[in-house]
């Protein structure tokens, strides 16, 4: 889910390097001030427009292995149908944030993994697609962390992501404060799912 914090601009302090020099950053946050916990699939009709076509509403709410399709942008020249499946959320150790050294101090990682399909045959290649996390409130998690770590990395498409059917495996690292549990995957991009992401929860 997207979220602008203005108190996350300040953690500036906290950008960090992370595998190899792919740059990284991992920063507590203040918690959103209103709530962001998703409507489910009849509230968010009223909420936002469904795309047109045979594609998850906006707001549509999944459980973990459940399979949303959407459309698509990458770049200012690609578009196309995607479906999205979030296959686990996994939570990690603050030990495999050590590349980030202290300034990780007290936050856990969590991975949200996914297969994503070409649906419609667009050429999306060399694509990327990436989902944030919510905690068990609905809310963001507080942190805003980047990068990748051993256990997770981001996948990318393929040249030959210009098929329907053509698969690829991606990772989305996301943080929580320690003793914090995230309990939803969200996909918020493009319009309508901006505002009303749609969301797998575990």
């Amino acid at each position: 889910m997207k979220h602008v914090r203005t108190t996350a601009l300040l953690a500036a302090a906290f950008l960090l390097s992370a595998c190899g020099s792919e740059p990284g950053q991992a920063t507590p946050a203040a918690p959103s001030e209103t709530p962001a916990a998703p409507a489910s699939a009849t509230e968010s009709s009223t909420a936002a427009a469904a795309p047109a076509g045979n594609v998850t509403k906006p707001g549509t709410e999944l459980k973990v292995g459940e399979r949303a399709v959407v459309p698509f942008k990458y770049g200012t020249t690609k578009s196309g149908t995607i479906a999205i499946t979030v296959t686990a959320i996994e939570k990690g150790e603050n030990a495999d944030l050590a590349k980030y050294g202290d300034k990780a101090k007290g936050i856990t990682p969590f991975y949200l993994r996914a297969t994503v399909e070409n649906v419609d045959g667009a050429d999306l290649s060399y694509a990327s697609v990436s989902l944030r996390a919510l905690g068990a409130d609905g809310r963001s998690t507080g942190v805003i962390i980047t990068g990748s770590t051993d256990g997770c990395k981001s996948g990318t498409a393929g040249k030959d992501f210009t098929a329907p059917g053509a698969k690829f495996e991606t990772c989305t690292l996301q943080g929580a404060r320690e003793g914090a549990e995230v309990a939803a995957a969200t996909f918020d991009k493009g319009d309508g799912y901006d505002k009303s992401p749609v969301v797998w929860k575990s």
